[in-house]
């Protein structure tokens, strides 16, 4: 089996703002451009799952014009973006030190913004991996975000959903628009 991970295009906000969970748009011609991009990589009838946000079900529309073929996507808010609450469309250089020092001390629990942790994330990451490797033997193609990318890449380098601290976090996730695979 064969996990793509497709991101979704840049959104149509400033540089420098966090956006996690807000559901904000994508660029309309860049994720067009984007999924006419990956669509001739996944093999015929291959399942897709997609995240609640509208970036990515605009990335899920692009796609099945492109590729009609590979159906209805089965949406999952498990692959949605990490939720930085009191955080969320505020300018991350504007953040204070303060708060960026408290979730490196406890990177897995601390509640970045007031409501979800790493640990959290990686949770329901991890059951939405446990959810589609069960379902099906086939290729998969999430819609998903850089945050859930960095997840499952995590999950399958250790072979489990449980962080220590900051630096075992993944660095790289495709750029906004690009994805990757993951082989079972």
């Amino acid at each position: 089996m064969k996990l793509w991970l497709l991101r979704h295009a840049r959104v149509l906000l400033p540089d420098g703002l966090c956006y996690g969970s807000s559901d904000v748009p994508a660029d309309a011609v860049l994720t067009r451009e984007a999924a006419n991009a990956f669509a001739p990589l996944p093999p015929p009838g291959t399942p897709v799952w997609v995240s609640g946000l509208l970036r990515a079900q605009q990335m899920v529309s692009a796609l099945q014009a492109a590729r009609p073929e590979l159906g209805a996507a089965r949406m999952d808010t498990r692959l949605n973006e990490m939720d930085f609450g009191a955080w969320e469309l505020q300018r991350w250089d504007s953040m204070p030190r303060s708060a960026f020092d408290e979730w490196m001390a406890d990177f897995a629990h601390h509640r970045f913004g007031g409501v979800e942790s790493t640990q959290m994330l990686l949770y329901r990451v991890a059951a939405a991996l446990d959810d589609v490797r069960s379902a099906t033997s086939t290729d998969v193609v999430w819609v998903t975000h850089a945050g859930v990318i960095r997840a499952v890449r995590h999950i399958v380098a250790t072979g489990g959903a449980h962080i220590g601290d900051a630096a075992q976090w993944p660095k790289d996730a495709p750029e906004p628009g690009g994805w990757t695979s993951l082989s079972f």
